[in-house]
C-alpha cells in the first residue's frame, strides 16, 4: 500500500519532500501500492496522503487517484536510420596515377606495403590502418571505393549487405546513380553515383549475395 508522507519546510507552509516508489505514478513520480483505499479498475487507485507538520502527528492530507506507470514504448527504428546503418563494405581509396612505379615508391616512404595487383596497371597497397589503390591508364578521376563482402584483407565474409540492397537504399533516399547493379543478379556486382562535388563512388562488390 502507498505512504505518501510530507515534511514541512521552516515556515511550516509547504511540503517539500515525498517517498515514493514502484508501479504506480502520482505528479510524475512511482509509488509502491501500500496505503490503498479501493481500485478504480485495473491500473487506478486510490491512496490516502498524510502529512506531519514541525513533528505534529499524523494527519490524513488528502486522496489521490494513482494511474499505474506502463513502460515508455521502445522507439521505432525509422526507414531512414536503418539506411544510415548500411554496411558499404571495406573502405580503400582509388588514386588514378600518371607513373605506377613513382607512386608506389612515394606511398611506400609514407608506410604503405603492396598488398595486391597487377604491376603493369594497379596495384593495391595498405599501412595499419588504410587502404589505397594505384591506377594509372584505367580511369581520370579518384574514386571513392567500398567493397561490399570483403574484410580488409578481401576474405569473403559471411553477412553483409548485398550491393543490390545498397541500391535499392539509395534510390529510396533520391540518390541518382551513374551506373547500376543488374537487379536481377545475385553474383559480384557494382553502382557508381556521384558526390555533391563530382567525386565518384564506387560501391564494388566481388563475392556473390550472401544466402
Amino acid at each position: 500500500m502507498i505512504v505518501v508522507r510530507g515534511t514541512a519546510t521552516s515556515d511550516e507552509e509547504k511540503c517539500v519532500s515525498m517517498e515514493l516508489s514502484g508501479e504506480y505514478m502520482l505528479m510524475g513520480v512511482k509509488a509502491t501500492e501500500r496505503d490503498v483505499i479501493r481500485h478504480e479498475g485495473p491500473d487506478k487507485c486510490v491512496i490516502e496522503w498524510w502529512m506531519s507538520f514541525a513533528g505534529s502527528a499524523e494527519y490524513k492530507g488528502a486522496e489521490f487517484v494513482l494511474t499505474r506507470a506502463k513502460p515508455a514504448p521502445k522507439p521505432e527504428t525509422s526507414q531512414a536510420t536503418k539506411k544510415s546503418q548500411m554496411r558499404l563494405g571495406n573502405f580503400s581509396v582509388s588514386l588514378a596515377v600518371k607513373d605506377l612505379a613513382a607512386s608506389r615508391a612515394f606511398y611506400e616512404k609514407l608506410g604503405f606495403r603492396v598488398f595486391g595487383g597487377n604491376p603493369k596497371n594497379y596495384m593495391i597497397m595498405q599501412n595499419e590502418t588504410s587502404t589505397i589503390g594505384l591506377f594509372q591508364g584505367m580511369f581520370d578521376k579518384n574514386i571513392l571505393t567500398f567493397n561490399p563482402g570483403w574484410d580488409r584483407s578481401a576474405a569473403t565474409l559471411t553477412d553483409f549487405d548485398d550491393v543490390r540492397e545498397i541500391q535499392r537504399a539509395f534510390k529510396d533516399q533520391g540518390l541518382v546513380l551513374t551506373t547500376e547493379a543488374d537487379e536481377s543478379t545475385t553474383g559480384p556486382a557494382s553502382l557508381t553515383l556521384l558526390d555533391p562535388d563530382g567525386n565518384p563512388v564506387l560501391i564494388d562488390q566481388h563475392v556473390a549475395k550472401p544466402k
